[in-house]
């Protein structure tokens, strides 16, 4: 008599690690201050400052806010000026 043995593949436990395995999804949020009707970077606008900066009063770093390189050094010095002139 023949064995009959369905074919079963097994899996490692390299591809469930997910190490191995190619990223599936990779989302990068848009800088919210470029772009069609973005709002100005300006030390005078209090109010868009406010959103970058922590309680504490320290500024947000870019990777929190998903603010370009360019926007993030353009808003921290609008938010040093602002501090040095008390308007923070």
């Amino acid at each position: 008599m023949k064995k009959t043995h369905k074919n079963k593949k097994k899996q490692s436990n390299f591809s469930k690690l997910s190490l191995f395995q190619g990223k599936k999804f990779n989302y990068k949020k848009k800088c919210p201050l470029s772009g069609k009707g973005a709002p100005l970077i300006d030390y005078k606008n209090i109010n868009l400052l406010k959103k970058y900066v922590s309680e504490n009063g320290k500024i947000m770093p870019s990777r929190v806010t998903s603010v370009s390189q360019k926007k993030q050094r353009e808003l921290s010095i609008s938010i040093k000026r602002a501090r040095n002139l008390a308007l923070i």
